[in-house]
């Protein structure tokens, strides 16, 4: 039986299946809202909200085949702002979705490490192929040479790992590797002068999800303290923040995001680019879960926030993907 809150449980999305779904319909259908003076911005929502993935490329397929021209940039041509991106965003496939995100984070002086971390270390072994595909065939150089280019130290080392995609996708914990894996965190970091870090990037980064929460529990039982607290003390600046946000997910994957989604939406102004990549990516996977859990640690809907921080179409959009509506 698969583990409670892994990252493959991808029966909680919001965006299913469309039944009876026709992919030459749907083509005409967004053709005919493009057509004229004016754009028909609810026909577009309607479609694209209500399809998977899957099914938008197939609408991206036939609306060439019929037309001769690129739904995306015939969408691009028509709108603009938050909005626009939200839409190009959906008709991405999720490698390419995910390496122009890779390398808007890597662009230009300075690197968005939380970004880094965010994509790299909650995708499936075949996201992390497909994104690094997507991105050697968009860039200069491959996704492991822009993270060690764009990186130092440990940090660089635990990114290109999680890169690597080599976790073990299973559910099945090994209660004798489990035990000894945490004897070995504790002997790479409490229990010498100094801290070994690739032990702490092999496990974390081999390890299966369900495996490693058995991992904290017994660290915990060894050595009474909690495996953050022992991150905290042992590691520091960008290593020690992707080690914490590695454990987070692990731990809880819909705690996870809508922690990131409350940060995209609180303070000064709105984090659209997070909210949007945040909101794409799962609604597919888990985001039935993610507002259950953004409700209970801040006492306030998802639906809330997005209604109180953006608006217009760009609303609509993020809300139907929520699987809320502007009258709910």
């Amino acid at each position: 039986m698969a583990a409670k809150g892994t990252q493959h449980m991808q029966t909680r999305g919001t965006v299913r299946p469309s039944p009876g779904f026709n992919a030459y319909d749907d083509a005409e259908c967004l053709r005919n809202a493009m057509k004229g003076l004016g754009t028909n911005e609810d026909e577009i929502i309607d479609v694209l909200t209500n399809r998977t993935n899957f099914q938008r490329q197939k609408i991206i397929e036939s609306f060439k085949s019929s037309y001769d021209k690129s739904l995306i940039e015939e969408l691009k041509s028509e709108l603009g702002g938050d909005f626009e991106s939200v839409i190009e965003g959906l008709l991405l496939t999720p490698g390419k979705f995910d390496a122009k995100e890779l390398s808007c984070a890597m662009d230009g002086p300075g690197t968005d490490e939380h970004i880094l971390l965010e994509i790299l270390a909650t995708r499936t072994n075949k996201q992390l192929w497909d994104l690094a595909d997507a991105y050697q065939s968009e860039n200069a150089s491959s996704l492991k040479e822009s993270l060690k280019s764009e990186n130092s130290g440990d940090f660089e080392e635990f990114l290109v790992s999680l890169a690597k995609a080599k976790r073990d996708e299973g559910y099945r914990v090994d209660e004798s590797l489990a035990n000894q894996d945490a004897k070995g965190l504790f002997a790479a970091g409490e229990d010498k002068w100094g801290t070994d870090e690739t032990t702490f990037i092999k496990v974390f980064c081999r390890r299966n999800f369900a495996h490693l929460r058995r991992v904290f529990e017994e660290y915990y039982q060894i050595t009474n303290k909690d495996i953050e607290d022992t991150i905290k003390d042992e590691m520091s600046g960008t290593f020690q923040m992707g080690m914490l946000a590695l454990v987070q997910y692990a731990k809880n994957p819909a705690s996870f995001f809508a922690t990131k989604l409350y940060e995209a939406m609180s303070g000064a102004g709105t984090d659209d680019r997070s909210l949007i990549r945040i909101i794409i990516t799962r609604c597919e996977v888990d985001m039935i879960d993610i507002k259950t859990e953004f409700l209970r640690l801040y006492g306030k809907s998802l639906y809330s926030f997005i209604e109180d921080d953006v608006g217009g179409d760009y609303r609509k959009t993020l809300l139907r993907l929520c699987g809320m509506d502007e009258d709910e």
